[in-house]
């Protein structure tokens, strides 16, 4: 893991760092905040990595967690941002290629997973055929607003090859819930996935295992199950350093991909990024 989070510091240095003199000192943009923007599903790990990396820096970082989807369409009309981390790799990319960075680096994995109420006799192997009752309220995040609705839908998809006219069910049947510009907020410090299932709002909700695991924690008696192989969806995350970004924005970049930084996201359930 450690030559891993190396290597992946050392392809960031030589891609979006380029110039960048390690141990130079710091220029008068230090004392100005990092501008981080960064997926929902990120907001408990990505936390931990800020009090990290401030304890043995001087960066001030200012962190906003919302739907990537939202938040690239927030960069897009002008708000400035130093550092973007997606729950996915179109979002950046789509910033690369209009000329707003120079390469999105994958520094995180996902997984979809269902959470169900306790009274919902879900497991792994019936999932599908549970998520087509009618009677079963299937909540989602929001498609195009939020990455984890276009991985939900992408779940739906997988089904169609499983069961005739599943996709199109799915689809039609998903609360979207969450994620969206006018989804409703929890309360503050509320997991919104807890949230929406706590007030019955959803039978079964599709989300990332990450956001799952966070749930359960605060709402104990739900229950998480993994997706059959054969509906199994991964999400990549991705992460860029925007142009004319604050200086001391790549070094914490750099502490994201590393080891450290890593070992963190590990912490909250996240994978590694493909080698």
């Amino acid at each position: 893991m450690a030559k891993q989070g190396l290597v992946l510091a050392i392809s960031l240095g030589s891609t979006l760092m380029a110039g960048m003199v390690q141990g130079a000192p710091m220029s008068a943009e230090v004392t100005t905040p990092i501008e981080l923007r960064a997926a929902g599903s990120l907001k408990a790990a990505m936390n931990d990595i800020i009090a990290a990396y401030q304890a043995k820096s001087d960066a001030k970082v200012a962190a906003q967690y919302a739907p990537s989807g939202l938040l690239l369409k927030r960069i897009q009309e002008g708000e400035r941002v130093d550092i973007f981390a997606s729950a996915n790799m179109k979002h950046p990319q789509a910033l690369v290629d209009a000329g707003a960075g120079q390469q999105v680096q994958m520094f995180a994995r996902n997984q979809l997973c269902a959470i169900a109420q306790a009274d919902v006799p879900l497991t792994s192997a019936n999932l599908l055929d549970t998520l087509l009752v009618p009677q079963i309220k299937l909540g989602t995040s929001t498609p195009k607003a939020d990455p984890a609705g276009d991985y939900a839908w992408a779940v739906f998809a997988k089904a169609e090859a499983l069961k005739a006219n599943a996709k199109t069910t799915l689809e039609t049947k998903a609360l979207q819930l969450t994620g969206g510009p006018e989804s409703a907020k929890p309360p503050k410090d509320r997991n919104p996935y807890a949230w929406v299932m706590e007030n019955k709002q959803a039978d079964v909700f599709l989300t990332y295992c990450t956001n799952a695991v966070l749930a359960q924690k605060e709402v104990p008696s739900l229950k998480i199950v993994d997706l059959p192989p054969e509906l199994a969806v991964g999400a990549d995350y991705g992460l860029l350093v925007l142009k004319d970004a604050n200086s001391a924005a790549a070094p914490l970049a750099e502490f994201i991909l590393s080891p450290e930084g890593q070992a963190i996201l590990t912490g909250y359930g996240f994978q590694p990024p493909k080698k």
